[in-house]
């Protein structure tokens, strides 16, 4: 959150949380290959907060299970995100906070891509630049006050 500043959205459209998956018996049977699906990597993402208001990414419809890609057999993960605005200035925050939750909750196998679903930022090829950059996000990562709101981001505040 922001402390003390003036909202950039102040009014957000709040949309209605995905249910939750219902399990099967395979789902829970250790020996049935489970492929990692759409749906598992979305149901990872709705926890993330958002930085300036007190609701979850899939809340603000910043997330949506529709924009997440997943092909278990070639490792790879790809999401794109929605800013509530195109000048959002915490989007890249918020696509750290995506990749971040991604990269501690998923097998080291797969790669994960981050991005701003296209044409919803003013500085989409920005943004996208430095979330796919590695040394740029480890850098990030590295620097504690940071790591410190990503965590915030990342904390179960608004389940």
């Amino acid at each position: 959150m922001s402390g003390g500043s003036q909202l950039e959205n102040a009014n957000p459209v709040i949309f209605q949380r995905t249910g939750e998956r219902l399990q099967t018996a395979n789902d829970e049977d250790e020996d049935v290959h489970d492929p990692i699906d759409d749906r598992e990597i979305f149901d990872i993402l709705p926890s993330i907060n958002d930085p300036e208001h007190p609701l979850s990414l899939e809340e603000l419809n910043v997330v949506e299970q529709v924009r997440v890609k997943v092909n278990d057999a070639e490792n790879m993960v790809d999401i794109e995100f929605t800013p509530t605005i195109p000048h959002c200035s915490m989007a890249t925050l918020i696509g750290l906070s995506i990749k971040v939750k991604l990269l501690r909750s998923l097998p080291e196998r797969f790669k994960i891509d981050v991005q701003i679903t296209p044409g919803s930022h003013a500085s989409e090829e920005a943004v996208n630049k430095q979330l796919a950059d590695k040394e740029r996000v480890a850098a990030a990562l590295e620097n504690s006050s940071l790591l410190e709101v990503v965590n915030q981001c990342l904390s179960n505040k608004s389940g």
